[in-house]
């Protein structure tokens, strides 16, 4: 018969988790804002009470501009469609643009700041300035540029992001493999006979993972930003069903104007929840991962 005991590895863990989450509220929140945009998303078939894309109507007409009821828990748009089915059937696209942008800042920030943290020389000096270059390229003019010249949609903003935003991953890993390089355990795998790559990937690379994964939680927020800003101003995909093109819908029918404010703040407030979410993560993470901020 097993018995959990306190020294059971899992329970330590647990143990360890549940510390943390009780006295960082700030990750837990994060946390929870992220969980329930997941399970709205997986679920948006089930949870939204109509077809986004349907032209409700009432009797004989179109159901435009319906206040909140029963029946309508956001209203109306202009169009005839329900704001709830699109804030739900929305979820899916910000994590859609969100997680490939986050991940493809993390994997891009992530190799290069290793590459010039632990190489140095030359490799050092050309990320670094192609770092710069690139900090001090203006994101939206950029975003926009491109989608101009090239086809409007998530594709561009996914780009934008991962093109524009690894920098600020890369030097943060940078900083932090510059001091693992000189630790004891790196030393003695070299003179074990351990290649350059395999120091790199095999034995610093984990070290630096989760600190990767704080910078992934924030350049979501961004990713959802900018898709919202492109959509807003015309640069984003007019067929897909997204925040930022509600966003852009209520402004172009003068949402505001008429009072619609259960067309254009739901919407917004679900990208303010998501980047908040980004934020609060980070913020509650920071004790974790550099615990000399306890003492201060």
């Amino acid at each position: 018969m097993l018995y959990w005991t306190r020294e059971c590895p899992s329970v330590r863990s647990a143990s360890r988790v549940l510390r943390f989450l009780r006295h960082e509220p700030f990750a837990v929140a994060g946390g929870a804002i992220y969980f329930v945009i997941v399970v709205v998303a997986v679920f948006a078939d089930e949870l939204a009470p109509y077809d986004p894309r349907a032209i409700l109507k009432l009797g004989s007409r179109i159901a435009r501009y319906q206040p909140i009821s029963a029946q309508h828990w956001l209203g109306t748009n202009s169009s005839g469609r329900d704001v709830l089915s699109q804030v739900i059937w929305g979820t899916r696209s910000a994590l859609e643009v969100g997680l490939t942008a986050a991940i493809a800042v993390v994997a891009i920030g992530t190799v290069l700041g290793l590459l010039s943290g632990y190489l140095g020389g030359w490799v050092d000096r050309v990320i670094t300035w192609l770092a710069d270059i690139v900090l001090g390229l203006p994101f939206l003019p950029f975003m926009l540029v491109l989608a101009a010249l090239t086809h409007p949609g998530t594709g561009i903003v996914v780009f934008s992001v991962a093109a524009l935003l690894w920098p600020n991953t890369a030097r943060v890993i940078r900083a932090q493999v510059l001091s693992l390089r000189e630790r004891a355990w790196v030393e003695a795998a070299r003179v074990t006979g351990c290649s350059t790559t395999r120091i790199m990937f095999v034995h610093v690379l984990p070290q630096v993972l989760p600190l990767a994964a704080l910078y992934g939680s924030v350049a979501i927020g961004w990713a959802i930003l900018a898709e919202a800003s492109a959509s807003f101003l015309g640069f984003g995909d007019p067929t897909a069903i997204s925040w930022g093109v509600m966003l852009q819908e209520a402004y172009a029918n003068q949402a505001l104007s008429r009072g619609a404010w259960n067309w254009f703040a739901p919407p917004g407030a679900a990208i303010m929840a998501m980047v908040l979410a980004g934020f609060l993560i980070s913020r509650g993470s920071e004790r974790l991962l550099f615990p000399k901020l306890a003492d201060q």
